[in-house]
């Protein structure tokens, strides 16, 4: 027993030694001491997260100089006013050399103060959604991936002004403008009854426009936007978004506005409207001002662009058509249609076509109805067109040349030059015939016409018919 309490004693004295040699060892140089560790916080959020990416991305998106855009309305494009419609004329606008398709809201349309009988397709009851009268979802995708097979992009339109009173937005009155009664309002300046002004005060709000923008990219893999009335929403929220879109660094994407702020292209627009060239080109069809007077607004537009910015040229659009008449209206006839159009697509700038204006169509298409074109009508006039943009297309002159201006009271006359690449176009802007005096430097010149390959040698006079035009590309 004594030598079990001794070897036990001895034993317990070891055990303590060893623990305070432990001790002292731990306790040596502060930079052996444990680091309370303090968790970190993640960010806040609201749980978004993107939406998966449906497709694959589209490598075949057009530079600007070369894009032959076209306009669908839905409603008017096909008797059945629906996606499967736009989807069996697909052929058709590639054959007429277009590059970009533009759809009008897509999106379903609000019932409350709804302009008769259908409303108004710019407005949105919610942005998240295709219009049942429409399709589905799959319809558009199939819309989008059976125009990529075919080496086109689709772009939607977007409307970021406002929205329909029935909008779920509607539920974050700050997200809207008010007045003095905290009532939501329509936009400033305008008395429209269907739809309520955006507030761009609010971060939210700007949030969830572009969340709702991101969407549609993602999840139908459209290839951009052209922006509705994009003139009164603040420039940084212009840039606030695109920006935003532009971090999809797989993706090369289309943003025109419906604009004309010179701003808009530092915000990362690549387009924007050529408003003072329609009406210019408008007043001249009607005899209301010199033909040479397109040039000088065509300067005064250009001088608005940012490096590689362009405007977007036309003859007509959805607005012009409900406004002012059909293209054989505003442009008296067929042939001043075409006369028309051969100056919006080759003087500067990216060319537009709208529903049936390839057609000659005499519509005045209401777009808060269904209201299809007969697509059978004049198809002298789609064989011309197709011409006039298959010429753009395979000239560099025309899409990016030096312009040369001939200046005369009757005729539109330029020249357009880029390297070996050197084209002359005369458009005849009045409805009679006009004998017109050949400058002196084209004088004796050859020439093959580029819509008929015919070969002409300019002498000192041309007589052009009512409207009549020569496209010309230098021997």
């Amino acid at each position: 027993m004594i030598i079990r309490i001794a070897r036990f004693k001895i034993l317990s004295l070891m055990l303590l030694l060893v623990t305070a040699g432990t001790l002292m060892s731990c306790s040596k140089g502060g930079h052996d001491t444990p680091t309370p560790v303090t968790p970190v916080k993640p960010p806040p959020t609201d749980g978004y997260k993107d939406p998966a990416a449906y497709g694959t991305p589209f490598t075949g998106v057009p530079d600007t100089k070369d894009i032959i855009m076209y306009e669908v309305n839905i409603r008017a494009f096909s008797k059945d006013a629906n996606f499967k419609g736009v989807l069996s004329r697909l052929d058709s606008i590639k054959a007429l050399g277009v590059n970009v398709i533009w759809l009008m809201p897509i999106y379903p349309v609000g019932q409350v103060n709804a302009v008769k009988p259908l409303g108004s397709p710019y407005a949105v009851k919610d942005y998240n959604a295709v219009n049942p009268d429409f399709g589905t979802l799959d319809d558009l995708r199939n819309i989008v991936s059976e125009a990529h097979k075919r080496n086109m992009s689709v772009i939607l339109d977007w409307v970021a002004d406002h929205t329909s009173p029935d909008n779920a937005w509607t539920a974050n009155k700050s997200w809207y403008q008010q007045n003095a009664s905290g009532a939501l309002i329509p936009p400033p300046g305008t008395n429209y009854a269907d739809v309520v002004a955006l507030n761009y005060n609010s971060s939210e709000m700007r949030t969830a426009m572009i969340r709702a923008m991101k969407y549609w990219v993602l999840t139908a893999n459209v290839d951009g936007y052209r922006c509705d009335y994009a003139d009164p929403i603040p420039t940084d929220f212009w840039k606030q978004s695109l920006d935003t879109l532009k971090k999809f660094t797989d993706r090369k994407l289309i943003f025109l506005s419906e604009g004309s702020k010179q701003e808009q292209f530092t915000a990362g627009f690549q387009m924007n409207y050529g408003f003072s060239f329609y009406s210019t080109l408008k007043d001249i069809f009607a005899g209301k001002q010199a033909p040479s007077n397109l040039f000088t607004t065509n300067t005064a537009e250009n001088n608005t662009l940012a490096a590689g910015g362009a405007k977007l040229r036309y003859s007509t659009n959805h607005d012009v058509t409900l406004s002012d008449g059909s293209t054989v209206d505003i442009y008296n006839g067929k042939q001043g249609a075409l006369a028309a159009f051969v100056l919006a697509a080759y003087m500067n700038g990216v060319p537009l076509i709208y529903d049936g204006q390839e057609v000659g169509s005499s519509k005045e298409i209401n777009y808060f109805a269904n209201d299809p074109i007969d697509w059978i009508t004049n198809p002298d006039m789609v064989a011309e067109y197709k011409k006039i943009i298959a010429f753009r297309t395979g000239s560099e002159a025309v899409k990016s040349g030096t312009m040369t201006v001939y200046n005369n009271a009757d005729i539109i006359a330029f020249e357009k030059k880029s390297g070996t690449d050197d084209v002359l176009i005369l458009v005849n802007a009045r409805n009679s015939v006009i004998n017109f005096s050949i400058p002196t430097n084209l004088q004796n010149t050859s020439w093959t016409n580029g819509l008929t390959k015919t070969d002409l040698t300019l002498t000192d006079q041309y007589t052009f018919q009512p409207y009549g035009y020569l496209v010309l590309k230098k021997k």
